[in-house]
């Protein structure tokens, strides 16, 4: 695994890894790609040469190094999996937005990239969530994120543009999750919710046995689209 970049914890005592795919010329934004439990594996790799491929400096952090700095893992792979799930479990998400926090200073001030956006999966769709209602970056987007009903005391918090892309069929957020996701946020004027009829967790995964390629390019259109008009 190549995480090529070290950035700075907010306080400046620690250093973590990150992901970063340059795009041809000058990037005309930031986009910070936020892991599933899955760590910085080949998927969200590829997803940082896509965005970078379109344009963006793009760039992934190690959220699992105070656990354990560089692991990737799969969700086709059981062993793999269980170990994610581990992980998740050790895991803390009020530290990870620490570092999304501290990815997004290193872009303006080591970059000097102004404009930043920020897209998740999974874990890193919860984390987007969170992004938005706790940083300043300009735009995020949040596919199936997990718990976000039970956080959406910080909605208020939120500034700048977020888009939801909810699975109805999500094995890890159900019906009264999303009915609570959807009463609480589709009234919220920075806030666009998009559901995917009969779609399961993982759809728009780069590849494997979860994704689907026709709702996955649905909602890859819709994000492209919200980054372009936010990031501008």
């Amino acid at each position: 695994m190549t995480l090529d970049t070290r950035i700075k914890t907010l306080d400046g005592n620690q250093e973590f890894g990150a992901y970063v795919a340059k795009p041809a010329g000058n990037p005309k934004a930031a986009m910070i790609v936020i892991q599933e439990i899955f760590g910085v594996n080949d998927g969200i790799r590829k997803k940082c040469d896509d965005w970078a491929a379109k344009g963006y400096l793009a760039i992934a952090p190690d959220l699992f190094w105070r656990v354990e700095p560089g692991v990737e893992t799969s969700w086709d792979d059981e062993d793999e999996r269980q170990k994610a799930f581990d992980m998740m479990g050790k895991n803390n998400p009020d530290r990870n937005v620490e570092d999304i926090e501290a990815t997004i200073r290193w872009l303006r001030k080591e970059r000097d990239i102004t404009k930043v956006g920020a897209v998740g999966f999974c874990l890193g769709g919860k984390i987007a969530y969170m992004t938005a209602a706790r940083t300043d970056v300009d735009a995020t987007v949040g596919y199936y994120g997990v718990a976000i009903d039970e956080m959406l005391d910080e909605k208020e918090a939120i500034a700048k543009p977020l888009m939801l892309h909810i699975p109805t069929a999500d094995d890890f957020v159900g019906p009264d999750a999303q009915a609570r996701m959807h009463a609480g946020l589709d009234d919220h004027p920075k806030v666009t919710l998009h559901d995917y009829e009969g779609l399961g967790h993982g759809f728009a995964t780069a590849d494997g046995s979860r994704r689907d390629e026709d709702a996955a390019a649905l909602a890859n259109r819709r994000t492209d689209e919200f980054f372009a008009q936010h990031l501008a």
